[in-house]
């Protein structure tokens, strides 16, 4: 076929070839942002935990709050997160919040 797709068991043509790294580049990429779009929701709801339980607060609260300091202080909700749950004490732009 002149296509470049593969007939009747044959070897990959080079466009085929072309086309499979591509996809594998593409596929790959979007893994990567998927994780790392998981990784940090992961530290977000371990940070609206910690909150919720520190100041007995509903999650809906606390993810409030973490949103407003972070938006307030111009940090990343990530970033603010990973300091709630990194830290025994409670960092400052979300005193601020509470406040």
């Amino acid at each position: 076929m002149s296509d470049g797709t593969v007939v009747d068991g044959g070897a990959p043509t080079p466009i085929d070839a072309a086309r499979v790294r591509e996809l594998v580049r593409a596929l790959s990429e979007r893994n990567a942002q998927l994780e790392h779009a998981l990784e940090s929701r992961i530290v977000i709801e371990q940070a609206k935990g910690i909150l919720s339980e520190r100041y007995g607060m509903p999650i809906d609260r606390a993810f409030e709050v973490l949103r407003r300091a972070a938006r307030n202080h111009r940090v990343r909700i990530h970033a603010l997160a990973a300091e709630v749950v990194e830290r025994r004490e409670t960092p400052p732009p979300i005193e601020e919040a509470l406040r």
